[in-house]
């Protein structure tokens, strides 16, 4: 005798879950309507910037936690022997710290923390997407990590897209004391 189970089994829906969470996965970005895309990303990543910056303030955090970290903080504690052009290499973008000087555009995930930029950001991700080419940032690197001295945007546009490298124009600061791996000394 054969009894009815009166619950389904759960693996059509987890199916059915995994199909659209990786549908969602694959389009994430990717409407076929660039223009939109770039519009999209943007928004999404001045949203983070929002919640991050909410999330810190509720912690008591000070505003300076989340500001972009200027080379002249570094190379003053250090101290500055001089210059080296390394010339034109790939980096990863998660060594990437702060900028020549203190900005306020972008916040240290380097997502806009405004509206003012958005017209540029869009331009060069909306390029990025179609596939031009695109110029390579310019930094100075202390120790391992670097600092953005023209490129913020193209930075910003990277995080936003999940990249891992990004071609830049690197020159080597010399400096007095060795930063400490994978920190800036200050």
């Amino acid at each position: 005798m054969k009894r009815d189970n009166p619950m389904p089994s759960p693996a059509p829906a987890r199916h059915a879950l995994h199909v659209l969470g990786t549908l969602g996965t694959a389009l994430h970005g990717q409407t076929g309507f660039p223009q939109s895309d770039v519009e999209d990303d943007f928004l999404r990543a001045r949203r983070r910037q929002a919640a991050a910056r909410l999330a810190a303030r509720l912690r008591h955090k000070p505003d300076s936690a989340s500001r972009l970290l200027p080379l002249s903080e570094v190379t003053g504690a250090l101290g500055n022997r001089g210059e080296r052009r390394l010339g034109l290499q790939s980096i990863p973008l998660a060594t990437i710290v702060g900028t020549l000087d203190a900005r306020r555009d972008f916040d240290n995930q380097f997502r806009p923390t405004s509206n003012r930029g958005r017209d540029r950001w869009e331009r060069l991700a909306l390029a990025q997407r179609r596939g031009e080419p695109i110029p390579p940032i310019s930094v100075y690197r202390v120790g391992g990590q670097h600092f953005v001295e023209d490129g913020l945007h193209r930075v910003s546009i990277a995080a936003a897209t999940h990249q891992k490298m990004i071609d830049a124009y690197v020159t080597e600061v010399l400096v007095n004391s060795p930063a400490r791996h994978g920190k800036p000394a200050a």
